[in-house]
C-alpha cells in the first residue's frame, strides 16, 4: 500500500510549482488526444518524473506531464498521458495522479481514451460517451487497506459516470454537431490487443468498446467522491471485425485526425460544466 504521506508530498511539490492556483477539473487525455492540452492558457508544465513518488509514463504518444491553467474559463489540471498497468505498475500506482489531484481540491474528472470499436454500428474516428464499464481482469486500485482520507471502504459504482454530466455532454454534442455514440467500455489489461474471440465475448456481454485504461482511474475517482465524465475515441474496429492487423500507429493517426471535433466537444462541455 502506498503511504498516504507520499500523496501529500506529491501534492505539496505541485503546489510549490503552481502557487495559489487550484484546479477544479482533472482531464486525463488518452492516446492520440494529448494535443488538447496545448489549448491550456497560461500553462504551467509539471513533468511526471519531477514529482516525488510519481510514476513515469512510457506509452507511445503520451508526453507524461501535467499542464495546469485555464481552458474556457475553467481551472484545469490536464494529464497529457497516463500510467497504465501494462507498463509494469500496480493498480494503485496507475491511479496515483487521481488521488493527488483530490488532495489539490479537484472535484470533477473528464477521462478519455483511444479504444477499439466492438459495436458494429460504430466507425473509427467517432466518439463514444461512456455510460458504464466492465472490468473482469486485474485487481481493483482499492485492493488492500482502505485509505479513509480518500473514501469509504465499499464505494457505490451504480452511477460511476455522473448522469448530470452525461446529459450535459449530449447537449454539447447536439449544439456542436458532433456525432456522439453511447455505450459500455470494457477494460482489458494489455499491452497485447484483444483476440477476435475475446472481442466476440465482449460483445456478447454488452461491451461497445474496449481498451487498456480508464477503468482503474474511474474507480479511484469515484472512491474519492469526484463527478466523472468519460469518452472513448474509436481509433479502430476491434480485432476480427476487419481483416487487418491492429497497430499503435493507426491509433495515433486517427486520434490526430479526430482532434477538431473532439476539441470542439470538449470546449463546449468545459464552458457549460
Amino acid at each position: 500500500m502506498i503511504p498516504f504521506e507520499n500523496y501529500q508530498v506529491s501534492a505539496d511539490y505541485i503546489r510549490s510549482r503552481i502557487g495559489d492556483f487550484q484546479p477544479e477539473i482533472l482531464m486525463i487525455l488518452g492516446s492520440g488526444l494529448g494535443q488538447f492540452g496545448d489549448r491550456v492558457e497560461n500553462p504551467v508544465f509539471v513533468p511526471y518524473p519531477e514529482i516525488p513518488h510519481f510514476r513515469h509514463s512510457t506509452a507511445p504518444g503520451h508526453k507524461g506531464r501535467f499542464v495546469f491553467g485555464t481552458i474556457a474559463g475553467r481551472r484545469v489540471a490536464v494529464m497529457q498521458g497516463r500510467i497504465h498497468l501494462y507498463e509494469g505498475y500496480t493498480p494503485e500506482e496507475a491511479v496515483y495522479g487521481v488521488r493527488v489531484m483530490k488532495l489539490l481540491g479537484v472535484k470533477t474528472m473528464i477521462v478519455t481514451n483511444a479504444g477499439g470499436a466492438v459495436n458494429l454500428s460504430f466507425h473509427p474516428g467517432e466518439i463514444m460517451l461512456m455510460t458504464d464499464h466492465i472490468m473482469l481482469f486485474d485487481k481493483s486500485p482499492l485492493t488492500g487497506p482502505n485509505e479513509d482520507a480518500f473514501g469509504v471502504r465499499f464505494p457505490d459504482m451504480s452511477t460511476a459516470y455522473t448522469p448530470r454530466l452525461q446529459e450535459l455532454a449530449r447537449k454539447a454534442a447536439r449544439e456542436t454537431g458532433v456525432h456522439l455514440n453511447e455505450g459500455v467500455y470494457m477494460y482489458f489489461p494489455g499491452p497485447q490487443y484483444e483476440t477476435p474471440a475475446e472481442i466476440r465475448a465482449a460483445r456478447a456481454i454488452g461491451a461497445d468498446a474496449t481498451g487498456m485504461s480508464t477503468v482503474p482511474e474511474v474507480i479511484a475517482a469515484r472512491h474519492c467522491g469526484m463527478e466523472i465524465l468519460g469518452f472513448s475515441l474509436a481509433t479502430n474496429m476491434a480485432a476480427g471485425i476487419l481483416q487487418q492487423p491492429l497497430t499503435e500507429e493507426e491509433v495515433l493517426e486517427v486520434g490526430a485526425a479526430s482532434s477538431a471535433h473532439f476539441s470542439a466537444l470538449m470546449m463546449k462541455i468545459l464552458k457549460e460544466i
